[in-house]
């Protein structure tokens, strides 16, 4: 009894010393795609982001850190605005689709939000380009809506079916930069993902991760019914911040109670694999903090066999770590972030529309 109330005590201080930090940094979002030209040629062209870096990873250290023996990874990372995206195609082993009949509501649900300087102009250039919708259309939120009255959004898909969303703060809403009119698309605000518990999920990214929660709504009526593209939609959310970095927003479907867990079996390689990619000091206590609560209910767990030494030449370059939420959603955590110290290229950028 007392070694369990000693091991429970030490648990809940190194989780109060980690939720104190100041220093979790989002350093970008990541997807894993099909065809890696064929996606960097959307995300410039179509939606303006500028192509800074190009990499591939492969051997021992990269096969612990995404769990997928054999990989070999090209990537690339874009940028639009402040914020990055890194694009990633398995060469091998070569992952599975996006499920055809996935739904805003299943768990392996996630997209980024990507900020507009006016809605009308953006969804004209996407249906220029002929993409698929996720939602009907752009939905104005209503007033009635303290938190999100007025907002407008539109969701869509990319070529492997992931899903994007353009969103238009009006006056007073968002931040400051997001009201700039110089460009039509600005960048990106949140990464947002479907979670079974917002209490769970909170245990995990304010908890462990020291993430703080910047803000909370409920939504629902027939407006976020046409943007999810779910009938009878009612939303709990709740708005992560870092101290830099694209936010993480948590979407806690109270109805319907209709969403399908992430495949057990899900590996990095797999098209609907997404990833927070997060620049941290501190993996060994991260390590330690996931592993403590590992097996139990809501409980993160860890994909990668600890800390990795991730070398180049011999040389050790950084340490890095991957977790699944409680919901299996991937996070990797990186002492120096690989697209951030890859070679930089000159810049290619989509047209600025």
């Amino acid at each position: 009894m007392f070694r369990w109330l000693v091991r429970a005590v030490s648990i809940a201080l190194l989780l109060t010393a980690l939720g104190a930090r100041a220093d979790a940094i989002v350093d970008s979002v990541g997807i894993t795609v099909g065809d890696l030209d064929r996606s960097v040629h959307f995300y410039v062209d179509v939606l303006g982001f500028a192509r800074v870096s190009e990499w591939e990873e492969q051997g021992a250290d990269y096969e612990h850190v995404y769990g997928v023996f054999g990989a070999r990874v090209r990537a690339v990372r874009l940028t639009l605005g402040g914020e990055a995206l890194e694009l990633r195609q398995f060469l091998a082993p070569q992952g599975r689709p996006v499920p055809a009949d996935s739904r805003s509501n299943d768990r392996w649900f996630q997209h980024v939000a990507i900020i507009v300087s006016d809605m009308d102009r953006a969804y004209a250039v996407l249906r220029a380009r002929g993409v698929a919708h996720a939602s009907t259309g752009p939905q104005t939120l209503p007033a009635w809506n303290k938190d999100a009255g007025g907002i407008t959004a539109f969701y869509f898909r990319d070529p492997d079916g992931h899903n994007l969303e353009v969103l238009h703060f009006p006056p007073g809403k968002g931040e400051a930069r997001w009201q700039a009119t110089d460009r039509l698309f600005l960048g990106i605000d949140h990464t947002a993902i479907v979670v079974a518990s917002t209490e769970d999920s909170l245990r995990y990214y304010r908890d462990v991760l020291g993430m703080h929660v910047a803000g909370t709504a409920e939504n629902y009526g027939v407006e976020q019914e046409r943007l999810n593209n779910v009938f009878g939609v009612r939303l709990r959310i709740t708005t992560l911040r870092a101290e830099r970095g694209i936010g993480v927003e948590l979407l806690d479907y109270l109805a319907p109670r209709t969403s399908r867990p992430m495949p057990s079996d899900t590996l990095a390689s797999d098209l609907w694999h997404w990833q927070v990619t997060f620049a941290r000091d501190d993996l060994d206590a991260l390590e330690a903090a996931v592993a403590a609560r590992s097996g139990k209910p809501g409980a993160a767990s860890l994909v990668s066999p600890g800390v990795i030494a991730v070398a180049t030449s011999g040389r050790v370059q950084a340490h890095a770590l991957m977790i699944r939420d409680p919901d299996g959603h991937a996070d990797a955590l990186w002492t120096r972030p690989p697209g951030a110290a890859a070679q930089t290229l000159s810049s290619s950028a989509g047209p600025d529309r």
